[in-house]
């Protein structure tokens, strides 16, 4: 365990440098309001900018059973994307922009990251019960593998969480990705005083047996 202390000039570059547009898939469920609100007290805390994303998924085969379904589900989508964008102005006092899109999310929330330069995603870690949140999951599982930027999925709504990480636990292997993962979590350290911990797990002996009898 290593904890990182910095000036307060330090911190203040860091924060420039660290996420200045965070991203956030938002379905108006409970665990993207919470992404939202995690991204908004970041914002609050250490400046940036926030974009809402909000993307219709409408298949070719749906569409054409009942076309009209469409139009409501974008209705319904701008209303929830106003009412969430004046809430979030009205009790963080932060600038919002919130975007309506027609496509799959993943793809949608990829390609506006890459466009919009965003340095983060936030997403819940699920969507709506049933089948939506079964394709929330799959959502975030996928916006992970191609996101150009770090994502951060959130587990739960949170009523004690205020954008400040103080203890961070960084699993790793050895690997690039698990180096790379150690590099932003010292960043992340250095910005609130964070504690990291790093973990590294030995396989048991079977378990390695059986994994070089496969190869």
């Amino acid at each position: 365990m290593k904890t990182f202390e910095t000036s307060s000039e330090q911190q203040t570059n860091l924060r420039k440098n660290m996420y200045e547009t965070i991203l956030v898939g938002f379905d108006d469920s409970q665990y993207s309001k919470a992404a939202l609100i995690e991204a908004a007290n970041w914002i609050k805390r250490h400046g940036g900018k926030l974009i809402l994303v909000h993307a219709v998924y409408f298949d070719t085969e749906e569409f054409g059973i009942a076309p009209e379904q469409l139009e409501k589900r974008l209705k319904v989508g701008e209303k929830a994307c106003i009412q969430t964008k004046k809430m979030l102005t009205s009790e963080f006092g932060i600038e919002v922009q919130s975007l309506l899109c027609e496509g799959d999310p993943p793809t949608v929330i990829v390609d506006i990251a890459r466009e919009k330069k965003a340095d983060l995603i936030m997403l819940g870690t699920y969507g709506r019960k049933g089948l939506n949140r079964l394709l929330m999951g799959s959502v975030t599982s996928q916006v992970i593998v191609n996101s150009p930027a770090d994502v951060l999925v959130i587990k739960k709504p949170c009523t004690e969480c205020t954008g400040e990480y103080k203890s961070i636990l960084v699993p790793f292997d050895g690997s690039v990705p698990s180096q790379t993962a150690l590099n932003r979590a010292c960043q992340l350290s250095k910005i609130d005083n964070a504690e990291v911990t790093v973990l590294y797990v030995i396989p048991r002996y079977e378990e390695m047996i059986g994994f070089f009898r496969k190869e």
